[in-house]
């Protein structure tokens, strides 16, 4: 493998390399040719990377505490194929809303192995999570708490539930990202005493069956420790709630928030590094409060499918000044990756149609959109770009997709699936027609 390939390892997808064309080849396809016949903007996904992190979260969890679920954290992207695969590999899924409920339920994802998170989460969503038979339910706050009571009392049943709290934990990430604090729209606050209150409330509710609690610090967390603390103070929370009220810890959830790698030198923590930290600690808490070992939950979301896709763009115009910087425009943007722009992260890039070429220059990657923050990379050193290269953005597979917008009534990309040479189309790209399908004209 050639160089560049080597230093992006942790970035690009495990069956990245260069074929006998000199291109960057991924799931045994050419990714020039890809982009010839499915054209760009286009998000290739691999699938044997997908596969492989989904068996080494499950793998590395489980050899440690068998009694772990490895929930797909589906907001980070959702589609039909992507869905089949999860469930094939045996994973639970953790949705937010009722349209990724239905994804799921188009393709029979096992309704039990389904947790709906959300801090508002519709009547409507609801009923729909209730009718299906989704396994957990996690309450996010007073309000969801006797919503769900009357519409599971309605229909004589109990719903398995979690209390989502807000433990007052920083984990050094994003302030967009930051989710465990008590400044946090997420969650009930557990210093406050609202937690203990809520703990309180769920018992008493005959449609409820309170399983457990969850936690969720934010993303990405390359840091440890802050999973340490949170288990340690849920942990004494529980056994606070069953000496005072009897509350039984069967499931709990430190969440997600798994960091993956987007640039060179910036390796995250491995799945099993993150599963022997927050296992030590579960481990160590339990026999510090006397708790019996509950089942865990947790949700990685990018760290499953960011590394497994890569972005393809073509290269169009360029811009220079002198002094400045290049700008080098190419036929994506901020549309089908608003994450530069909204988080200012940064990625990798490298030139699909000439991934060996040694030469270099500092470079400014725009995208096409009318907007003077759509910058998909700043200051990257690439081989001298032409119109008509093929410019590769690995590490592309979370958010980027399911944030996409029809900005600029722009076209939302292509999705294909490779694996052994063969491409599949998982979503094909939006037409002009797509972007007019809902508007009613003339008015009615």
């Amino acid at each position: 493998m050639h160089n560049q390939l080597v230093s992006l390892s942790g970035v690009l997808p495990l069956t990245a390399a260069v074929n006998e064309a000199g291109h960057l080849a991924m799931g045994g396809c050419d990714a020039v040719a890809l982009a010839h016949e499915f054209g760009t903007p286009l998000y290739v996904f691999d699938e044997e990377t997908l596969r492989h992190q989904c068996r080494q979260f499950q793998g590395e969890f489980r050899s440690r505490h068998p009694d772990t679920a490895v929930a797909y954290a589906a907001k980070a992207y959702l589609g039909r194929a992507l869905a089949a695969i999860l469930a094939q590999e045996g994973m639970s899924l953790d949705i937010v809303s009722g349209g990724e409920l239905a994804i799921a339920r188009s393709v029979n994802f096992p309704p039990e192995r389904i947790h709906f998170h959300g801090n508002n989460k519709s009547e409507e969503e609801l009923r729909q999570a209730l009718g299906y038979g989704v396994g957990r339910i996690v309450i996010d706050n007073f309000h969801e708490m006797q919503l769900l009571n009357g519409l599971s009392q309605a229909r004589g049943r109990r719903q398995k539930v979690l209390l989502r709290l807000s433990p007052g934990i920083d984990p050094h990430t994003h302030t967009h990202t930051t989710t465990g604090t008590l400044d946090s729209k997420f969650g009930i606050p557990l210093p406050t005493g609202q937690a203990e209150a809520a703990v309180c409330q769920v018992l008493e509710l005959p449609g409820l069956e309170p399983v457990g609690l969850h936690v969720h610090l934010g993303s990405p967390i390359f840091e440890l420790e802050p999973y340490r603390q949170a288990v340690d103070v849920v942990l004494a929370f529980a056994a606070d709630m069953r000496e005072r009220y009897g509350f039984d810890l069967e499931e709990f959830s430190p969440g997600g928030g798994f960091a993956v790698q987007y640039v060179e030198g910036q390796a995250p923590p491995s799945p099993a590094e993150y599963a022997e930290a927050i296992i030590s600690a579960l481990a160590e808490a339990c026999r510090e409060y006397q708790l019996p070992l509950p089942r865990l939950v947790i949700e990685p979301g990018r760290a499953i499918v960011a590394q497994a896709a890569v972005a393809l763009y073509s290269v169009g115009s360029a811009k220079e000044v002198p002094g400045v910087r290049r700008f080098v425009s190419v036929d994506g943007g901020m549309a089908d990756n608003i994450r530069p722009a909204l988080y200012d992260s940064r990625y990798s890039a490298l030139v699909a149609n000439k991934p060996l070429d040694q030469r270099r220059e500092t470079v400014t990657i725009a995208g096409k959109y009318c907007e003077s923050g759509d910058i998909l990379l700043r200051d990257a050193e690439l081989p001298p770009l032409e119109p008509g290269d093929i410019l590769a953005m690995p590490a592309a597979g979370a958010y980027a997709l399911a944030m996409a917008s029809n900005y600029n009534a722009s076209l939302r990309p292509a999705i294909v699936l490779v694996k052994d040479g063969q491409a599949k189309l998982m979503r094909r790209r939006e037409t002009y027609d797509d972007l007019m399908r809902c508007d009613v004209w003339p008015p009615e």
